[in-house]
């Protein structure tokens, strides 16, 4: 699955335990009439993919949803779900690609030979 929207936060990556598990979460706001602003979150290797992105940037995300289930002392049943980051691009690379291709095109097709 994809989302795509603006960069709305990042957070620094945190560790966690004693086993260092690593996070980092991100915060992307969507398009639309009702934007959503979704938090992502970004697990051990991947916390590194964010790096060269910034606040305000327009991406697509490439995302796993996860659910999981949890049992409470009480024996209360409840669900958890997260979104999972695994990769991030800039929508601004590809539309500047896209617009450069189509003037390249037009370039082409006005020659006269």
């Amino acid at each position: 699955m994809e989302i795509t929207g603006k960069i709305k936060f990042i957070d620094e990556t945190k560790t966690y335990g004693s086993n260092g598990f690593k996070k980092r979460e991100v915060v992307v706001t969507t398009e639309g009439e009702y934007p959503q602003h979704l938090l992502i979150e970004f697990v051990q290797d991947k916390c590194d993919v964010i790096n060269n992105y910034k606040i305000g940037q327009d991406v697509s995300v490439s995302i796993n949803l996860r659910g999981r289930e949890w049992v409470s002392p009480q024996k209360e049943t409840k669900y958890f779900n997260s979104i999972e980051g695994w990769k991030i691009e800039s929508r601004e690379t590809s539309k500047t690609t896209t617009s450069n291709a189509r003037q390249e095109s037009l370039v082409k097709d006005d020659l006269p030979f």
